[in-house]
């Protein structure tokens, strides 16, 4: 299976790889990382930090989308990405993602140099698809109920999230078709946090099986979210560890890209989970073969 997009082809050997998208988010509200990087200059700071630390993507936000969070207009988000990607693109050397469901910023971040489109709506603006076509750009399509502000306060009953999910983003992919973008150019998300509840989001997690009938590669961003605080019962500040178990359980249950905060240590998991999972094949590949004890 391809993930394909302009200047980045990349076929994905599903045994042993999986990509590592690198959060940056240029904001000041941000639910993990809120004003931490809201400066241009500390953004493109952090997202080199990232590149170096092993991501494949760097995935730069500039308006949050954590529950209840208060939409910004174009124009602000605008400011706080364009000048980020313009200045990473020219030596990042890996593809950089804007997350993004106004059709507007993502036109002026593709030509800035972005090749990705993240977009929570899932072409929710009507002129999302044509800019995507247009630069010839990757997507992600994520499933979410409501918006920012709304999506936890709603009424979140399910009797199958998992099937619902599936059917919600294989009609968000023939609309994509539809409207002229490869199927090869998107890949989906199944939006843990996004309008569930926390056992919701666990079964979404167990559910990327049936995610992956949909033959597209499936991201997982469960990095720091409320559902390892559930669990573990710990702040933001301190969900290293639970997210790193996540991150391992959707690998092995099929996916394929992690949506993550803290790259080098997911790579190091990743790592031994895979000289672990795949076995001395995978191991001799990972490391120059036996060491001695």
């Amino acid at each position: 299976m391809q993930w394909a997009f302009r200047g980045f082809e990349r076929t994905l050997d599903f045994a042993h790889e999986t990509l590592v998208m690198g959060v940056v988010n240029v904001t000041p509200d941000s639910f993990s990382d809120g004003g931490q990087h809201a400066q241009i200059e500390r953004a493109i700071a952090r997202a080199r930090a990232l590149i170096a630390a092993g991501a494949d993507v760097i995935d730069i936000g500039g308006e949050s989308t954590r529950p209840g969070a208060t939409p910004v207009d174009a124009e602000t988000e605008r400011a706080r990405v364009v000048p980020v990607i313009r200045a990473l693109v020219a030596q990042a050397g890996v593809p950089i993602s804007v997350d993004t469901s106004k059709a507007s910023v993502a036109a002026e971040a593709c030509d800035a140099g972005a090749r990705i489109v993240n977009d929570v709506t899932a072409l929710g603006d009507p002129e999302m698809a044509g800019v995507i076509r247009r630069f010839e750009a990757g997507a992600v399509l994520m499933h979410m109920r409501g918006t920012p502000e709304t999506m936890q306060t709603q009424d979140l009953a399910s009797t199958d999230i998992v099937g619902e999910v599936v059917a919600w983003l294989d009609d968000r992919i023939e609309a994509a078709v539809a409207a002229g973008i490869p199927r090869r150019a998107l890949a989906v998300d199944p939006g843990i946090g996004f309008g569930k509840t926390q056992r919701q989001n666990a079964a979404l997690v167990h559910g990327v099986p049936a995610l992956m009938t949909l033959n597209r590669p499936v991201l997982i961003g469960l990095s720091r979210k409320s559902l390892v605080g559930h669990l573990t019962a710990r702040p933001v500040e301190d969900r290293l560890s639970g997210s790193l178990g996540g991150a391992i359980a959707a690998v092995a249950r099929g996916a394929r890209i992690l949506r993550v905060h803290d790259v080098a240590e997911t790579r190091d998991a990743l790592r031994v989970a895979a000289a672990c999972f795949d076995g001395p094949v995978a191991f001799d590949a990972l490391t120059q073969g036996e060491p001695r004890a």
